[in-house]
């Protein structure tokens, strides 16, 4: 399972992703342009001491990512408030990546429309949406806790 970043522009919460995703020890994909220089001082700041553990793999572009992850396979999972499918009642399997949109206006549409599917995780009535990285965790803990991959336990 991977993390795919669509274009990011807050550094925190790309460093708090690469900070998870470490910690899981799951790989992440950066889809260029990022918002931000991505050696920011406040990525690093989130992201602490463990950036140098993330499988980190750079895309120069939304085409050059989604000819990667073709060739390499498996399935996209956009994380999305306008998506119909809750992430609790879905199956993930262990190539699944999950994307999740710029913080300030999520996918275009033709992004929208080329992922195998789209997640939403519920919130109250009124509410718009959650923090980027927020989202990221909830669903990646229901992926990897669906399909045994969480990390073993050091002492």
């Amino acid at each position: 399972m991977r993390l795919a970043l669509f274009q990011p522009d807050i550094p925190q919460n790309t460093g708090t992703l690469l900070r998870l995703a470490a910690c899981m020890n799951i790989g992440v994909d950066i889809i260029e342009p990022c918002g931000f220089v991505l050696d920011d001082k406040r990525m690093r700041r989130a992201g602490m001491d463990y950036l140098h553990r993330v499988d980190l793999v750079r895309h120069m572009s939304w085409d050059a990512f989604y000819q990667d992850k073709r060739k390499k396979g498996g399935r996209i999972l956009l994380l999305s408030t306008k998506a119909a499918h809750i992430y609790t009642d879905f199956d993930y399997h262990v190539e699944d990546t999950l994307l999740l949109g710029r913080e300030s206006a999520g996918v275009p549409d033709d992004v929208h429309d080329a992922c195998d599917e789209r997640l939403i995780i519920p919130m109250a009535q009124g509410m718009r949406s959650l923090n980027v990285a927020v989202s990221g965790a909830i669903v990646l803990g229901e992926g990897l806790r669906q399909t045994g991959t969480f990390p073993l336990v050091s002492g």
